[in-house]
């Protein structure tokens, strides 16, 4: 029997059971779409998460003080990076770099009436390209400037939790270089989301020469945040910029809670993905089995002819692959348009967050070729597997026995 007999005969085979067949092609497709659906919104999640983390809070490069220690925020001077714009001058002209701008990080407590929340004050040049995020993300009210004393930018998470709006004034308290502590009365000039939950809660911005002024830390900053064009370029810009004077820091060694947390996240899945896989395997394990004992006397029958096992076998291989082939098809649409409408509208999870990993409120599905590739030959393969055993099964029985067995 030929290759395009065999496949001809499976056809048939399949359509004997219409029902029983298509319900096993719709639990490959399903299995497929499931978990094509979960490895997209997987990659979506950490995608999202590491690219707010670099726009937001790392850069694709910092460069600190030599005495920077991670975790780490200190105004003392030594801890500080005197005259910041001098080393922004020096890295500027790289062609790898789009942006640099000194930042100033400072704890402190805002207080409103009988109501107190600890925050991080980030002092920040306006004009940068830097604070794109906080601009396209602006709510309400206006962006500071450069000159603005008594100005600060709030997020949406922490003007909700106090009841603040645009014009309200809040008190800030925060230590100086020297160890002081000081107050200051302070107007919202706006409110921003960056969709970030955890850092719209927790971060106030302010104009970085008022932020020196208010913590005594003239001509200093706690960092010179780069963004570069491309994250691969971190590396070697950071070769080319090293110096003894201070450190410089990628975002791959910033963040690298955020990498393990993906590696963890991936070991989690694919014990999902098994069972998921398995749940399929046994559909199809079941399906061509009950075919098997309904077609014993036709077996019995075919082997007396003459069929050997491998051919028999062969004949229920067949079948699987076109179930297969049918059911990582439809996987495949069906998956595909999941994927798409929740690259859209995401999947909503609100005020969820990690330390060290800045989630959005929306996690969106991310599609990849090479996963859709690798999650469509798996599924096959598992399938092609879950067959083996009823294929083996028919192969096995006797003439004699196969047709007693049916008479019987």
């Amino acid at each position: 029997m030929n290759l395009i007999q065999l496949f001809k005969l499976a056809f048939r085979n399949i359509g004997r059971n219409k029902t029983r067949s298509l319900l096993s092609a719709l639990a490959v497709s399903g299995g497929m779409a499931l978990l094509l659906l979960m490895v997209s919104v997987l990659e979506g999640e950490m995608r999202g998460a590491l690219k707010n983390t670099i726009r937001l809070q790392s850069g694709h490069l910092q460069i600190r003080p030599a005495s920077y220690e991670e975790g780490q925020t200190s105004l003392k001077w030594e801890d500080l990076i005197a005259n910041p714009n001098e080393v922004i001058n020096q890295i500027a002209s790289l062609p790898q770099v789009t942006t640099a701008t000194p930042r100033l990080f400072a704890n402190g407590i805002l207080t409103l009436r009988d109501e107190s929340k600890g925050i991080q004050i980030v002092g920040i040049e306006p004009d940068s390209a830097a604070n794109l995020p906080f601009r396209e993300g602006l709510l309400a009210g206006e962006f500071i400037t450069a000159d603005d004393r008594e100005g600060i930018l709030i997020g949406n998470i922490l003007a909700e939790k106090l009841n603040l709006n645009v014009g309200d004034q809040v008190n800030l308290l925060v230590n100086t270089s020297n160890g002081d502590v000081v107050e200051q009365l302070f107007t919202i000039r706006g409110i921003f989301t960056t969709r970030t939950p955890g850092f719209d809660e927790t971060n106030v911005l302010m104009p970085l020469a008022k932020a020196q002024t208010f913590t005594a830390t003239e001509n200093h900053a706690s960092t010179i945040f780069v963004l570069l064009q491309e994250n691969e370029q971190a590396e070697p810009v950071a070769q080319a910029i090293q110096s003894s004077n201070y450190q410089v820091l990628t975002w791959q060694a910033q963040n690298e809670f955020v990498v393990l947390f993906e590696d963890y996240a991936n070991a989690f899945f694919v014990f999902l993905y098994l069972i998921v896989l398995g749940i399929t395997a046994t559909v199809v394990t079941n399906t061509l089995v009950m075919a098997v004992f309904e077609r014993t006397r036709e077996i019995g029958i075919l082997a007396a002819i003459g069929m050997k096992g491998r051919g028999i076998m062969a004949q229920f291989l067949a079948e699987a692959v076109l179930l297969a082939t049918g059911g990582v098809i439809g996987g495949l649409i069906i998956g595909g348009l999941l994927v798409y409408y929740f690259s859209i509208n995401g999947f909503y999870i609100g005020d969820f967050g990690i330390t060290g990993v800045l989630f959005e409120e929306r996690i969106y599905a991310y599609w990849t070729l090479e996963n859709t590739i690798s999650l469509g030959i798996a599924t096959y393969i598992i399938t092609l597997i879950a067959s083996l055993y009823p294929a083996s099964l028919a192969a096995r029985m006797e003439p004699v026995e196969a047709l007693h067995g049916f008479g019987g």
